[in-house]
């Protein structure tokens, strides 16, 4: 364990039938450190942000939590603990609005137009264009992925992962999620970020880990 860090892993392995996906990997982050990762398609970068994220089990290994060993069992745990993540590809329902999906994955001690209320606040905060009632289906990649990222944020997390988040966005899209994690990282979020384009990764990141 180092001090002072936002979360480390050590040793984090995760082996398949067909193959080894995550072998003995260390990783380190700062509390607002954007931290890139970055590998080859099927070098283990989605498999290991699971397991930080709780949706996949490590085999070996171990994972600190703001210096504190952790077992993240579960998604629903890793957002107890201050984890967010948003999938390269989307899960919002397309008849649905905005709020409407948002609420859905939030626990339900808030209310429908309470939940539109924090929407708007939280995207006003960090320069995202959000209309809580705007259908799904009339939405933009670029506006639903900022669907996705406020739903994050309502849940007030420490660490935010990011799969290949420019992948199908336009650059003017890529320019403004950029200006709003450079945002969150100042408010002391940290960030993991994963692509493979390094032009994105010189501009926003401030280290990052190689998966072979």
């Amino acid at each position: 364990m180092t001090p002072g860090l936002r979360l480390e892993l050590n040793g984090i392995s995760k082996q398949y039938p067909a193959v080894r996906a995550n072998d003995r990997v260390d990783l380190r982050v700062k509390p607002g450190e954007i931290h890139a990762v970055l590998g080859e398609n099927g070098a283990g970068k989605s498999t290991l942000m699971k397991i930080i994220y709780g949706a996949v089990q490590p085999d070996e290994g171990r994972i600190f939590w703001n210096g504190e060993p952790v077992s993240v069992a579960s998604p629903a745990q890793a957002r107890k603990l201050g984890i967010s993540m948003v999938y390269q590809h989307f899960s919002l329902f397309d008849t649905l609005t905005a709020a409407e999906n948002v609420w859905l994955g939030l626990e339900k001690s808030l209310k429908l137009p309470q939940v539109a209320a924090r929407i708007v606040e939280v995207a006003h905060s960090y320069g995202l264009d959000v209309d809580p009632q705007r259908p799904v289906h009339s939405l933009s990649v670029g506006e639903r992925q900022r669907v996705e990222i406020v739903r994050a944020l309502l849940t007030e997390p420490q660490l935010l992962i990011l799969d290949e988040p420019t992948s199908v966005l336009t650059p003017q899209a890529v320019d403004k999620l950029f200006v709003t994690l450079r945002l969150l990282a100042e408010r002391g979020c940290s960030i993991l970020y994963i692509s493979h384009k390094l032009d994105e990764i010189r501009a926003l990141c401030h280290h990052c880990t190689v998966l072979r």
